[in-house]
């Protein structure tokens, strides 16, 4: 009776979306569908809905009894576009849970230094140079200086994600607290480059594990109807240390020892969230997972009502029961073996990889240095602008917080990566007419105000379209796209994806730029930003509302079709009714 309730709703005419705006995602209709998802409406919902139907079944549920179907929050039903949408009674909304958020919050402020760290340096090094003539002189040690971080950040989410597997996800966010106040204080008292470069390859570990650790704890402990706005709300604090990080920077500019007291004062937070993580509880999941399930229900009930409870403990031990069948410890090469848990990583590492050769960093590491660029010859000038472009990159992310559960992941991606596209040909263009002006003033350093200003619109127009999307949907999709015996090690192996390409584009930034000037730099970045764009609308599935249980069934339909995929839960229902 539940199939044929379903597969009724599979017939009713989709409304197109709207091609890009954002204010389409706040129709009360919520009817964002793609035509590259939705190859055979009725059997894809039925595959999707297999694990609701046996987590059912192992409550003792009859799915034949009206009531026993609208008890259960996992079912799902079609909205009039032929999209799965949430059943009612998934209505927890951001704000209902002070735990839940205290959670999100105190896990963030991992993501809060790896902003703060992100933006830092880039202030810094406008000073770093002043103090040490060979930086000064040498481009390729500046960038070293940058992206040594990324370097520790990549080794860092690497082991991040067997730490999170083995350790849990506490331990792992303490281990990174530890690291990152380590890194902080060598490099506050670095008495020349190398020093400062050990001090940076510190602080790069324990971000790279935080950057592994955050999304998947908060991911794990939100409700699924809210979770990629909890996990977005990593993002902002990633984008809120990079707005701290510049109000630093501006703060110190007229102190002696200007660079160490920016680089040094990063500790304060890593120190704060050692302490508040001492007395938050482990993930759920991992709890459960471990064998230790009542310390996790302990910490369900702190999350969810007592209607609803028993629907959560349901799912956790089916998952339980798939990972103990698995028989042993995921491997890196165990990704490569299943072709869902491919294409699952294949997807989440090309988000990843997409988020920083668009780009991003490269604005955020080097922000004052392109708007000196731009003809800002005034150090304090530049910080101060390039406070206004990390400011939008906060509010930026605010809006992609509230958008994100509602328009969905995939739509929130094209939208911004047009954008992105459209600013990028601004920002080339800008300093198409810089190197006009500069030919024009026969050797003057500084460039007409019209121009320069044009370049600083540019990357607030190109932060106002990154920020919302792009920012936090790469990051929300990998916290929950994996299934759990492979969330930790997928996890980290796609943040070291991240991390890697974050290396390659903080590394040779700067050298692009002399070898083919600024104006071209951006037009080959406006380039990649098609390629995602074209990646996103083929490959990236929409995973709103669902639970971690229905987007590992939607992976196995696209890996193996839609009867097969669903066979083997069809034969597990037929057995146990016989």
């Amino acid at each position: 009776m539940l199939m044929s309730r379903v597969i009724s709703h599979s017939h009713v005419p989709r409304t197109p979306a709207s091609p890009f705006p954002y204010s389409s995602c706040l129709s009360s209709s919520e009817t964002i569908i793609s035509s590259f998802l939705t190859r055979n409406q009725v059997t894809y919902t039925r595959s999707l809905l297999m694990p609701s139907i046996l987590t059912a079944r192992a409550a003792g549920r009859n799915l034949n009894n009206a009531d026993g179907m609208h008890d259960s929050p996992e079912i799902f039903k079609l909205d009039g576009s032929g999209l799965l949408k949430a059943s009612s009674k998934r209505e927890m909304s951001f704000w209902s849970n002070k735990y839940v958020l205290g959670l999100t919050t105190t896990a963030g402020i991992g993501g809060l230094l790896f902003g703060y760290d992100t933006g830092v340096i880039s202030g810094a090094l406008l000073y770093i140079r002043d103090d040490f003539k060979v930086v000064n002189d040498n481009s390729v040690l500046q960038e070293t200086i940058v992206s040594m971080a990324v370097v520790g950040a990549i080794i860092g989410a690497a082991a991040g994600g067997w730490i999170n597997d083995v350790h849990g996800r506490k331990k792992a966010t303490l281990l990174a607290d530890v690291v990152f106040i380590i890194g902080s204080l060598v490099m506050c008292i670095a008495p020349d480059p190398n020093i400062l470069i050990l001090g940076r390859l510190f602080v790069g570990l324990g971000v790279g594990i935080a950057s592994v650790t955050a999304p998947v704890y908060i991911a794990e402990a939100a409700p699924s109807e809210i979770r990629g706005a909890l996990v977005a709300t990593n993002v902002l604090m990633i984008t809120g240390g990079q707005f701290l990080s510049y109000l630093v920077n501006l703060a110190f500019t007229e102190v002696p020892g200007t660079w160490r007291w920016m680089l040094g004062v990063a500790a304060i937070p890593a120190v704060v969230q050692f302490i508040f993580m001492m007395f938050l509880p482990e993930s759920p999941r991992w709890l459960y997972m471990k064998d230790k399930k009542s310390k996790a229900v302990a910490v369900l009930k702190k999350i969810y009502d007592s209607n609803r409870l028993q629907e959560e403990i349901d799912q956790l031990e089916a998952a339980s029961k798939q990972v103990s069948q698995f028989g042993k410890a995921v491997s890196y090469l165990d990704v490569f073996k299943s072709k869902e848990i491919r294409l699952a990583f294949f997807t989440g590492a090309g988000l990843q990889a997409f988020q920083q050769f668009t780009g991003i960093n490269t604005v955020m590491y080097y922000c004052p240095t392109i708007v000196q660029m731009a003809g800002f010859s005034s150090k304090k000038l530049a910080l101060l602008l390039s406070l206004i472009v990390a400011a939008m990159n906060a509010v930026g992310t605010v809006i992609g917080i509230l958008l994100i559960d509602r328009c969905g992941r995939r739509l929130l991606a094209l939208t911004s990566l047009s954008g992105v596209f459209a600013s990028l040909l601004v920002l080339s263009y800008a300093f198409y007419l810089q190197s006009s002006n500069l030919h024009a003033l026969t050797g003057s350093a500084t460039l007409g105000s019209g121009a320069g200003w044009f370049a600083v619109a540019g990357l607030v127009l190109y932060i106002a379209f990154f920020s919302p999307g792009m920012g936090p949907v790469p990051w929300t999709v990998n916290s929950e796209i994996y299934p759990e015996a492979y969330r930790g090690v997928c996890g980290g192996m796609s943040a070291m994806v991240n991390w890697v390409s974050n290396f390659i584009v903080a590394q040779m930034f700067l050298s692009v730029v002399e070898l083919v000037g600024t104006s071209m730099t951006f037009l080959i970045i406006s380039g990649v930003s098609v390629l995602a764009f074209g990646f996103v609308l083929f490959f990236l599935p929409e995973t709103k509302g669902l639970t971690f249980e229905q987007v590992e069934r939607m992976w196995k339909e696209r890996a193996w079709g839609n009867d097969l995929a669903s066979s083997s839960g069809q034969q597990n229902i037929i057995g146990n009714e016989t």
